[in-house]
């Protein structure tokens, strides 16, 4: 998400009339429903992310404890419960 200049891309009618509700924020405006896209769809974060959990996964199911692979991953055990909870329901 990049920011832009409301006086480089809005008319000034427009602007303050944002103004009344909002003056000198900062605020988000979503994309129409039909331009969303899922999150990561663009980048390698999903495919790195899937690695990263079959790799916990396959490090659990080896005998790593679970403190052990917080620590490996700079997770909680908490997110590494999750992520083998999630990883053998999948298989």
């Amino acid at each position: 998400m990049s920011y832009k200049k409301a006086e480089e891309i809005l008319p000034l009618e427009i602007i303050q009339l944002i103004q009344q509700y909002v003056d000198g924020e900062t605020i988000y405006i979503p994309r129409k429903d039909n331009e969303r896209q899922e999150w990561g769809k663009n980048t390698e974060t999903r495919r790195e992310l899937a690695k990263r959990n079959e790799q916990i996964f396959k490090d659990f199911k080896n005998g790593e404890r679970i403190s052990r692979l917080a620590d490996k991953y700079f997770l909680s055990e908490k997110s590494i419960q999750r992520i083998v909870y999630k990883m053998k329901k999948a298989s």
